[in-house]
């Protein structure tokens, strides 16, 4: 998993927060700030966690044990979900709902960590599933940097991987062991295409072995998740 950046902090305009706690590990829990500061509606999306529409200026706050295994955060565009919370998105969707408990589809860009492994959360921000929204990590406390990812990728994207709403991975296109490094007995490094991802977000995981893209903070520390910083 990969992350690492510094920046200032970002204006957050409160809202309607969910705040999701364990009881028996609340003392120990770590906070998470899911801000969006992109221009338009963004249904934020967490595993565990569910999922939230986050209008331009909001924040979904999220509170876990530090013994959580994993946690995904990502945003979703152009949903459109009914009073039960069934729907579809055209990026990230996760089985059609509103609430996520399972991963999204690509194209998305995903804040991965685990906690307190060692007594060290382990971070990185993914381009693994491609790229939908700019989005940044960073810790509101604790000795570490934050990372980023915010380069006009949808833009720039090769014709080869364009999607409706981002850019896809070159697994999700090609599905081969080159690009998804799914058979050990395979090699399975950079290309091209990792390098596109790399070369905008030098930080960031850009395909499934990037491990230098992995960043570690003290066990504990609370962070922001922002769409576009």
């Amino acid at each position: 998993m990969p992350a690492q950046y510094s920046a200032s902090v970002p204006n957050l305009v409160p809202s309607a927060a969910a705040t999701f706690t364990d009881a028996a590990t609340f003392k120990d829990a770590a906070t998470f700030r899911v801000v969006n500061q992109c221009t338009y509606t963004v249904w934020a999306a967490a595993t565990p966690g569910g999922g939230r529409r986050l209008d331009r200026g909001q924040t979904w706050v999220l509170s876990v044990g530090a013994g959580t295994t994993t946690r995904r955060i990502w945003g979703r565009t152009n949903c459109s979900f009914d009073a039960n919370g069934q729907g579809r998105c055209e990026t990230g969707d996760c089985d059609l709902l509103l609430d996520c408990s399972s991963s999204g589809s690509p194209p998305s860009t995903v804040a991965e960590f685990n906690s307190s492994q060692n007594g060290r959360d382990i971070l990185d921000i993914s381009l693994v599933n491609g790229f939908n929204i700019p989005m940044q990590l960073r810790p509101t406390t604790g000795a570490c940097r934050g990372i980023k990812c915010s380069d006009d990728i949808n833009n720039q994207c090769p014709e080869v991987l364009k999607a409706p709403g981002g850019c896809n991975d070159p697994c999700t296109v090609f599905k081969t062991a080159q690009y998804c490094c799914n058979d050990a007995s395979e090699s399975c490094g950079s290309t091209a295409y990792s390098q596109f991802f790399k070369d905008r977000c030098p930080d960031a995981f850009s395909y499934p072995r990037d491990d230098p893209a992995t960043f570690t903070c003290p066990g504990g520390t609370n962070y922001t998740v922002t769409f576009c910083p």
